[in-house]
């Protein structure tokens, strides 16, 4: 229990130093019962962002009334009083939910990064409409790429203005995003061992319930996205990626181009894994057309150039894959920092460096 204890303090006063969860964490942390509760669950499944995630979801669902008016207060003493009494209380529902959930956390706001990629594939491909397949999909908020608004610090705002999902960008370097001309989509798909289906009222809870409760801009932000992607629901494949690729690629009617879409997924694949999915990817590159555009840490896309860039630089490369009968000719085109807020295109220039 000691162990236990320690990551939930050291949770509260470094992860969540200076918000409302860190009184609830430091107070679950000093609580015999409320440690005892958390045990139940499987021990991979124990901890404090999950556990907590589970507390917020009863409270948003409306089984703990006090944790949910304590969160809505910004009590933090409430908060940590009601989070241990409700997770002493409803053990068995909190157990329950870690259980069958994991994390969700920042899933929004990849697409000032996407938009550009995805126009720039269908542009070296000769594309004007494009079937749309992510990768560790989630929600399938990329999917919608098509439908947010960009606007970058400098160059061009690319995008809906009008739509309800507005995103920013800063650029680093003097090369603004390309403004090409976006395809049309006429197929969304998402490959995900646990997807999220945003027109699913359970499922869409728990992507509100991993967003901290004093957080209101990326609770804001996460509805937009939800309302968005509700109007289109994705078509939603449950499994492996690599296995269910070629059912996705089957899903893109003949006349489009297939675009697979990697945001920090392929991290999460055993290297074998990666070169796996790559293969697929020819494979079905010698019966039609196919791209993949990637932004993934340093060296973790395979066939992606990285620069000369080190695996542990703390930025990701952005890449554009077009099939050339059976071969994908892969470039990289730029880097990106804080998962798509910080942008540098660098073009074809350097592309193969």
């Amino acid at each position: 229990m000691g162990a236990l204890a320690q990551a939930y303090r050291r949770f509260g006063e470094v992860d969540a130093a200076g918000q409302l969860y860190e009184r609830v964490a430091v107070a679950l942390s000093e609580s015999a019962e409320a440690l005892r509760a958390i045990e139940k669950a499987p021990a991979r499944k124990r901890r404090p962002e999950l556990i907590l995630a589970a507390l917020h979801d009863l409270a948003l669902a409306g089984h703990a009334p006090a944790l949910a008016a304590a969160y809505a207060a910004a009590d933090a003493d409430a908060a940590a009083a009601a989070a241990i009494d409700s997770l002493v209380r409803l053990t068995d529902e909190v157990v329950d939910l870690v259980a069958r959930r994991r994390p969700r956390t920042g899933e929004t706001g990849r697409g000032a990064v996407l938009h550009p990629l995805v126009a720039e594939a269908a542009h070296r491909a000769g594309a004007t409409a494009v079937g749309l397949i992510d990768v560790e999909c989630g929600a399938g908020f990329n999917l919608t790429v098509d439908r947010v608004g960009i606007t970058y610090d400098t160059g061009p705002a690319l995008g809906d203005p009008s739509s309800p999902v507005q995103l920013s960008c800063s650029i680093v370097g003097d090369r603004p995003a390309p403004e090409r001309a976006f395809p049309e989509v006429v197929a969304r798909v998402g490959i995900d061992r646990e997807p999220l289906d945003v027109t699913d009222p359970d499922d869409a809870r728990w992507l509100r319930a991993c967003v901290q409760p004093d957080q209101p801009e990326r609770a804001a932000r996460l509805a937009a996205e939800l309302a968005l992607a509700a109007k289109a629901p994705p078509l939603l494949l449950r499994g492996d990626a690599v296995e269910l690729l070629p059912a996705a690629l089957a899903r893109v009617p003949a006349d489009a181009l297939p675009v697979v879409t990697t945001t920090w997924a392929l991290s999460r694949f055993p290297a074998q894994r990666r070169v796996r999915f790559v293969e697929r990817l020819e494979a079905a590159a010698a019966a039609r057309p196919v791209a993949w555009v990637s932004a993934e840490g340093v060296a973790v896309a395979p066939t992606v150039p990285t620069y000369g860039d080190r695996p542990a630089s703390g930025h990701s490369i952005l890449g554009v894959a077009v099939s050339d009968g059976p071969v994908l000719r892969t470039e990289a085109v730029g880097r990106c920092w804080s998962r798509g807020r910080l942008l540098a295109w660098l073009g074809q220039e350097v592309a193969t460096a």
